[in-house]
Order: structure tokens, then sequence, then C-alpha cells
């Protein structure tokens, strides 16, 4: 019987999951007899955690879920909602559908941005919003939404009438629909019951410890985030995005920086990026895009950076 939907290699990306759920249940229990410079460096450890996740594991799974059953694929989205801090479901709906969709827009004659997690979306004058805004504010925003999905408890973490983003992603036919809003409601129970667990363990690590980690995670996916498309065209579905070659970093990350080519082909499966560089090689050659010398996380070194948001395509900064 098939198991995998796409490559038993994703087998690695669940392994990572399920580690990553043991060590911090450990961290966790370990934490009242830890010396203070553990303690300071396993924050720092789940941060990276956490942030890779989001980053690469839950992003990669949210376009290609790893298995043929949606019952273990189900199971996947509970796991990876508690190791994230949010709903793996919700998650796909905002990314998949919205991000994918407006790819980094512009803010339009309405004064908003299509994209949600736009980098121009609190900008002005056709600028990116400058980055410890969207970094760190849109981290304190991110938090302040997940602690106000912890007093849904009252509705059994059930999706709210008043929660448009998400009705509006939602699949407008059922069942699918159904089955979307009570993998969010169950993925936002997992992680919330998991919070209670962790306390339960030690509030003191849940308190000085996993939400520190969890705000640094959630910044560090901001700031990659913002340098994959940073200075990139959001007008050319060709040079919307910021890729980075490196084949030590694309062997760490399952070829995160194909970005540019992930855009082209978000439906492809993360080994076959570099596939999809060769497929579309005229067209991305044919463009003045942005190729990184560094990782997204490291954007803020790549200073030379072309602006090609800006009218004069190649300016630089």
């Amino acid at each position: 019987m098939r198991v995998w939907k796409n490559a038993p290699k994703d087998a690695l990306l669940l392994g990572f999951s399920m580690a990553q759920l043991v060590v911090m249940l450990w961290l966790a229990t370990a934490w009242d007899d830890a010396s203070l410079p553990w303690k300071v460096v396993s924050t720092a450890g789940i941060a990276v955690l956490i942030s890779y996740n989001i980053i690469v594991v839950s992003h990669l799974f949210t376009h290609v879920p790893w298995f043929v059953s949606a019952r273990l694929n189900a199971m996947v989205s509970l796991l990876n909602s508690i190791n994230i801090g949010q709903s793996v479901q919700a998650y796909q709906l905002t990314h998949v559908r919205n991000h994918h969709r407006f790819n980094n827009d512009q803010i339009g004659q309405d004064g908003a941005t299509k994209d949600l997690t736009s980098t121009y979306r609190d900008g002005k004058d056709g600028e990116h919003t400058p980055l410890l805004r969207y970094a760190v504010g849109g981290a304190l925003s991110s938090l302040v939404s997940r602690g106000r999905e912890l007093s849904y408890v009252y509705r059994l973490w059930r999706v709210g009438d008043n929660e448009d983003d998400l009705l509006s992603l939602a699949s407008r036919r059922e069942p699918r629909r159904g089955r979307e809003l009570l993998q969010i409601r169950a993925d936002r129970a997992a992680h919330c019951l998991s919070l209670v667990l962790f306390a339960a363990i030690s509030w003191q690590w849940a308190l000085l410890s996993y939400l520190p980690a969890f705000f640094l995670a959630l910044t560090m996916v901001n700031v990659q985030n913002y340098y994959r498309h940073y200075g990139a065209d959001p007008d050319d579905r060709a040079a919307d995005s910021v890729s980075h070659y490196s084949r030590l970093y694309n062997k760490l990350t399952f070829n995160d920086g194909y970005h540019q080519e992930h855009h082209l082909s978000p439906n492809s499966h993360w080994s076959q990026l570099p596939a999809v560089r060769e497929r579309f090689r005229d067209r991305l050659d044919g463009r003045t895009r942005i190729v990184s010398p560094v990782p997204a996380m490291l954007g803020f070194l790549h200073t030379r950076r072309s602006l090609l948001h800006h009218a004069g395509a190649g300016e630089q900064r």
C-alpha cells in the first residue's frame, strides 16, 4: 500500500517534526535543574526549531502534504500546530490561498494590500514597510492573535463568524470547507492544550523560555519573508521573489532557497525545485531579477541589492 504521496524523503520532515516535540518536552522537564547559560542556549535553540519548522517543514507541508491518507495528513497538521504554536491549516489558507495568489502586492487604490503578509502592507509611497515594524510589529500582532485563540475555548476553538479572513479563504465547496474549518478547530485545540501541558510540566519554562522563544521565532520568520521579497518586482511573476542558490543552504533547508522557482510552481515538491529552475530558465534569465548571495534570514547583509520595485529597475540601495 502506498503511504507517501510524493516521495519517501518526506520522512525526514516528519522525523524533524516528531523530534522537535520530544526536545521541547525534554527541555521543559529539565528546566528547573538547568544552569542559567543552559537556559539561555536552550531558549535560543527552541526559537530556531520553531522558526525552521514554520519556514521549511510546515511551509512545505502546506503546499504538498506528505501522505496519501487524509487522516495521516490531519495528524501531521495537529503535530506541527503544537510545534509552531498556531494552526497549520490556517497557515495553509493564509499562505497558499492568499500570499501565493497576490504575491506580495503593493498597496492598491483602496489603501490596502490584498496579500495579508505583504511587505508593503504598512509602507508609504510605494516602499516596503520598515524592517523592524514588519518583523517585530508583525510578531507582536501574531502573539496577540495566538493569545486570542486561547480564549476561544468557550466555543471549543471553532472558527467564529467574525473571523472574516479565514472564512473567506476556506473552500467554498462542501464537504471540503467543513473539513478545513474542522481541521483549524482541531489544530487550535492541540496547540492550546499543549500549552496547558507545558505549563503543567514547568510553568517557569513555559513563561520564561517557550514564550520568549516563540516571539523570537515569529520575528525571525518575518525577517525571512521580508528578504524573500525585499526589492523584488511585485508586478513581474518571474521576478517577484528572491532566490539563493547555495548548495549547503538548500541541502539543509530542502531547497528553500529556490524561492522564485517556488512562486512560479508552488505545487511542485521541494525535490523538484531545481528542475523547475531548468524548466523556466529562459523566462528567468530573460528578466532582471534578484539572486541573493546570502540566505533570506541574512538578507540585511546584501547591501547592494537592486530595488526592482522602484520605477527604475536596477537602482541600488
